[in-house]
C-alpha cells in the first residue's frame, strides 16, 4: 500500500511540537513524551480527524487536570503537580485508540470517510469506536477533574450513599454534566474537521452532526461506567493518620468501597474498550 509522504511528515512534526512542548510544560514526563509523540503520529499520519480527537483530548484534559492544584493535593493521594502523564497513563488513554487507527488504515487506506454503513459498516464501525474511545476518556477526565472540585456531595454510584471527595465511584451531577459535555466536544471535533478533510460532509451535514449526541452520550457513559467499575473493583480506603483518601489497604485504613482488583489505569482501559464496542454499535444502527 502506497503512503503519500505529506501526511505522515506532517504529522512527525505536528507530533515532535507538542510532545516536546508537554515535557517543557511537565505536562508529561520523558516517558510520556516518547510514547504521546509516537501515538499522535499514528493518528495524524492515517487521518487528520483522528489525531484532532487526540489533542483535543489531551488539551482540555491536561488544563482540566492543572485546575485548582492546590484543592486537589488535599483530596487525591495519587495527584501530582502539573498533571505529569507517564508512558503509561499516555498508552491507557490512546493505546486501543492507536491500534483501532492502524486496523483503520489496513483495511481502508488514508481516505477520509463519513459515517455511512451502507457502503462500508467496518469503516463505520471503526470510526465510531475511536469516537467512543475518546469521548470515554475526556468524559472520565473532565468528570473526575471538576466533579472532584464541585462543593456538591459525592455520592457511590452503587449505593448513591454520601462519601468522600475522591472516592473511587463517587459521582455528583457536575461531574456527570462535565463528563457528557466532554463526549459532545470529542463529535464536535470530528465534524468540523470533517468540512476540512471530506467533500462528503457538505451532502450528508446533517446525518453527520448525529455524531455530536452519540459522542455526548458516549462520554457520559463512559464516565458512569467507569464509576462503577471504580466502586466495584477499585478500592478505596480512609487513612486515619494521613486524614486522606487512600487507594491502597492497610492497618489504619478504613474501607469505603471496592476491591483491590484494578488500578486506576486499569480501570480506564476496561472503560473505553466497553464504551467503544457500544459505540460502535451505536454507530452501525444509526449511520
Amino acid at each position: 500500500m502506497e503512503i503519500p509522504m505529506t501526511q505522515p511528515l506532517i504529522a512527525v512534526l505536528i507530533s515532535s511540537a507538542i510532545a516536546a512542548s508537554s515535557y517543557k510544560k511537565k505536562s508529561l514526563d520523558l516517558s510520556g513524551a516518547f510514547m504521546g509523540f509516537l501515538v499522535m503520529t499514528i493518528h495524524f499520519a492515517v487521518n487528520y480527524r483522528f489525531g484532532a480527537m487526540l489533542l483535543v483530548f489531551f488539551f482540555t484534559s491536561s488544563k482540566l487536570t492543572k485546575f485548582g492544584e492546590e484543592k486537589k493535593r488535599k483530596i487525591d493521594p495519587e495527584y501530582k503537580q502539573g498533571g505529569q502523564r507517564n508512558w503509561l497513563q499516555v498508552l491507557s488513554n490512546a493505546g486501543i485508540a492507536s491500534l483501532l487507527v492502524i486496523l483503520f488504515w489496513v483495511m481502508s487506506g488514508l481516505e477520509d470517510k463519513c459515517l455511512d454503513s451502507t457502503k462500508s459498516k467496518f469503516a463505520t464501525a471503526l470510526i465510531c469506536s475511536i469516537i467512543g474511545h475518546y469521548s470515554c476518556s475526556n468524559g472520565d477526565t473532565w468528570s473526575s477533574e471538576l466533579g472532584i472540585l464541585s462543593d456538591a456531595q459525592p455520592r457511590l454510584i452503587t449505593t448513591f450513599k454520601p462519601v468522600r471527595r475522591g472516592t473511587n465511584g463517587g459521582v455528583t451531577k457536575a461531574g456527570l454534566i462535565a463528563a457528557a459535555a466532554a463526549g459532545s466536544i470529542i463529535g464536535l471535533t470530528f465534524v468540523l474537521m470533517g468540512f476540512f478533510t471530506t467533500n462528503c460532509m457538505f451532502d450528508k451535514s446533517m446525518n453527520q452532526l448525529l455524531v455530536i449526541p452519540l459522542s455526548t452520550l458516549a462520554g457520559l457513559s463512559g464516565s458512569v461506567i467507569d464509576s462503577l467499575l471504580g466502586a466495584t473493583l477499585q478500592f478505596t480506603g480512609f487513612c486515619s493518620v494521613r486524614s486522606k483518601i487512600v487507594g491502597k489497604p492497610g492497618p489504619t485504613v478504613k474501607k469505603i468501597s471496592g476491591l483491590k482488583i484494578l488500578d486506576n489505569n486499569a480501570v480506564n482501559l476496561v472503560s473505553i474498550v466497553l464504551t467503544a464496542m457500544l459505540t460502535s454499535f451505536a454507530g452501525l444502527y444509526i449511520f
